[in-house]
């Protein structure tokens, strides 16, 4: 074999074994790769008790009567009963889990205490006795909540809660109405609280209903065998424009089924600028037998009774608005103020927020009558009073 052959197969066969070797070599460990992250569990559920919120309002005002009445007493009002004098109005306290979506439940407690809580909050039956006397304290709401997995989500309501007629409201730490004083349409026109239950779905964000089976108007317990039933209708077509129809009817009379009371109450607010918004509420009522009293005569009538109220607010900064109500009711047949007239007022008011949960407001209040029902300082009767208020409430 030549020498040059010799050589090329001792190369080939170096390399080869060359080769060999390498790939017996052992291979070196490569880094270990990160784990994969695993998916984020769900936080746990928060204990029971850091569920439940506890909010308040606190009320407090003076109300001065330039008729200076004897008995010391502000005709037709609901809550600002008392002239010429300080007065704890109310202090609230709100325990409360709201339920918010499909099978979620909760409920809500609201305690109030105060020296002008009237007969109407404090339902018969519960905190106030046959004789329509209440004391400084009330159960204003007390229901359970449960949101049905139906659709939307169907919430039903069990308890007592405040009325869904009606565009003022009872003053709570979840709203509070622009004027201190009342209406005649609240005093007069509409229940205040109802016992029973209620049903309520929304169809869409623009329409929305509630049906409601209760004892009546401001009975924890009722007062004969029958039931009230109730409905309302609710529109907000813009952010700008909201309405609502509500009707309720049923017997109210003790121990009376045969006699039914009706009740309509149309609500429609318009938010015409950032700054200037406008309400008006009207309000019919009927009833059959229904008892009269006063100076209505005694007895009993077919009565019914009419009112409308408008509202003007006008926002002069986050801190300072105006409002402004003028109403007018009717009762021809003296059913709901006990005496045959008609009742209309003008209302300023001026609001004041020093800080983001206290409120000042002061109520500036003419109201007159066609008849003489006002009491005077001499102890007779006149057509008109004028009232002026100073309020402070406190949110938390």
């Amino acid at each position: 074999m030549s020498r040059t052959r010799l050589v090329a197969r001792f190369t080939m066969t170096a390399l080869a074994c060359g080769g060999l070797c390498v790939a017996a070599q052992p291979v070196l460990a490569q880094p270990p790769l990160e784990p994969a992250a695993q998916a984020a569990s769900p936080p746990a559920p928060a204990p029971w008790y850091a569920q439940i919120s506890v909010n308040g309002l606190v009320s407090a005002s003076y109300v001065g009567n330039f008729n200076s009445p004897q008995s010391g007493t502000n005709q037709f009002r609901v809550f600002d009963t008392r002239s010429d004098t300080f007065a704890l109005d109310v202090a609230e306290l709100v325990v409360q889990r709201s339920a918010s979506s499909p099978g979620d439940a909760g409920f809500r407690v609201d305690l109030t205490f105060g020296s002008l809580i009237p007969k109407v909050t404090a339902a018969a039956g519960l905190f106030r006795d046959d004789n329509g006397v209440a004391g400084s304290f009330d159960l204003q709401q007390a229901f359970f909540s449960y949101i049905a997995p139906a659709g939307r989500g169907l919430r039903i309501d069990a308890g007592k809660f405040t009325t869904y007629l009606g565009y003022e409201v009872i003053e709570g730490h979840d709203g509070y109405n622009d004027n201190h004083s009342h209406s005649f349409l609240f005093g007069y026109a509409q229940p205040i609280t109802h016992t029973g239950l209620r049903l309520a779905y929304a169809f869409s964000g623009a329409i929305s209903t509630q049906l409601f089976i209760v004892n009546g108007w401001d009975n924890a317990l009722d007062n004969n065998s029958g039931k009230s039933v109730g409905a309302q209708l609710a529109l907000t077509p813009s952010p700008r424009l909201s309405a609502s129809v509500s009707y309720l009817g049923g017997p109210e009379q003790a121990n009376d089924t045969s006699h039914v009371r009706h009740a309509l109450d149309v609500v429609a607010t318009f938010k015409a600028t950032p700054f200037l918004s406008f309400a008006v509420n009207y309000d019919w009522g009927r009833e059959s037998s229904a008892p009269l009293a006063g100076t209505a005569g005694g007895g009993v009538a077919d009565a019914s009774w009419q009112g409308v109220a408008g509202y003007g607010r006008v926002t002069i900064s986050p801190r300072a608005a105006m409002t402004v109500r003028a109403e007018w009711f009717d009762d021809p047949q003296g059913a709901r103020t006990g005496h045959v007239q008609s009742l209309k007022e003008f209302t300023f008011t001026p609001e004041f927020k020093p800080h983001p949960h206290f409120v000042v407001r002061g109520d500036l209040r003419r109201d007159w009558s066609n008849r003489d029902v006002f009491e005077k300082d001499d102890g007779t009767l006149g057509r008109s009073q004028v009232t002026v208020s100073l309020n402070g409430v406190f949110v938390f």
